[in-house]
């Protein structure tokens, strides 16, 4: 796949319904060669929409007009491309506390949570989140559940929402570049990598690293595969552990999502994965109910539910 065809699927797959702005970005970017080519510089991994998208909005530039971002970029490409290498998209999305939730509230009680990619580590708190669930056509699929703020929205389908919330005694998390929400720097460029409508989003990223900020969890540096099993041992003996992430994989190269896979399947406990459907290797999956559920929800390899990327809707499988 080309970087022009991997813009138009970002434009018509992910930011279509989501953001104009970024559909708007990147069919431009798809069509304009310059940009391309400064594009074509990079590393696969560096050429991705949202990283460069990110990077203008951290340095001020505009990401409302088409023409006058890429003039922005063309013009301050020495600084923006520093940036993008030095950079990594880490959307730290508390939202998807909430498509979590169901299997969370399920497993034995109390739980000691280790996030693979963990970011600022901002989904580490599914117990101190509140969630407000509501049926696909709008009538409520559950009442309020917890209080304080954030207030996480999500539509259910085919699944009844949980009643309570988890119990946590232990929280970590594991990143190759961990962010602390104490550093007003990390907490900006969190902000920049919300798309530019979702004021919501940036609201509950405020509250949630205001949650994050009062009683930070263990973050520690290190690779998904090398590092996970010490991390792992560190968690008390008498809580159930469960590894999980969220929109994480599809930045790790195949093979090494095989050795986490035999990883995570050899430590105790449970393993929540929240990927894209091509990303772990499930043998047959329902089809989803729209272009905008991205992620397939499963639990110990077994998957359960489609889900949108944000945490804003989950389909459990009927």
């Amino acid at each position: 796949m080309t970087i022009g065809q991997r813009y138009v699927r970002f434009a018509e797959r992910e930011a279509r319904g989501v953001s104009a702005a970024y559909e708007r970005l990147a069919c431009f970017v798809s069509r304009d060669e310059k940009l391309l080519g400064l594009l074509g510089t990079l590393p696969e991994a560096k050429q991705q929409p949202n990283l460069l998208f990110g990077v203008v909005r951290l340095l001020g530039g505009p990401v409302d007009d088409p023409a006058a971002f890429g003039d922005y970029v063309l013009a301050n490409w020495s600084t923006v491309e520093a940036e993008v290498r030095a950079r990594v998209t880490q959307t730290n999305e508390a939202g998807r506390c909430a498509v979590l939730l169901p299997l969370l509230a399920a497993l034995p009680q109390p739980l000691a949570l280790l996030e693979v990619g963990a970011s600022a580590g901002l989904c580490l708190y599914p117990d101190r989140y509140a969630y407000r669930y509501a049926g696909s056509d709008g009538s409520p699929g559950g009442h309020l559940i917890g209080a304080g703020e954030p207030v996480l929205d999500c539509v259910v389908t085919n699944l009844t929402p949980p009643d309570h919330r988890p119990e946590v005694v232990w929280r970590a998390g594991l990143d190759l570049n961990p962010l602390d929400v104490t550093e007003p720097a990390d907490v900006a460029w969190l902000d920049a990598l919300i798309w530019p409508e979702h004021e919501h989003r940036r609201d509950r990223l405020r509250a949630a690293a205001a949650v994050a900020a009062a009683d930070p969890p263990l973050l520690v540096r290190g690779d998904l595969v090398d590092d996970l099993p010490a991390l792992a041992a560190r968690a008390p003996a008498d809580a159930t552990l469960v590894v999980f992430h969220t929109s994480v994989l599809y930045l790790v190269p195949a093979p090494r999502r095989a050795a986490f896979t035999e990883a995570v399947r050899g430590l105790p406990g449970h393993w929540i994965a929240n990927e894209g459907p091509s990303v772990l290797p499930y043998a047959a999956l329902p089809q989803p109910p729209s272009d905008l559920h991205l992620n397939v929800l499963a639990l110990d390899g077994q998957p359960l539910a489609w889900t949108r990327g944000h945490g804003q809707e989950i389909t459990w499988f009927g």
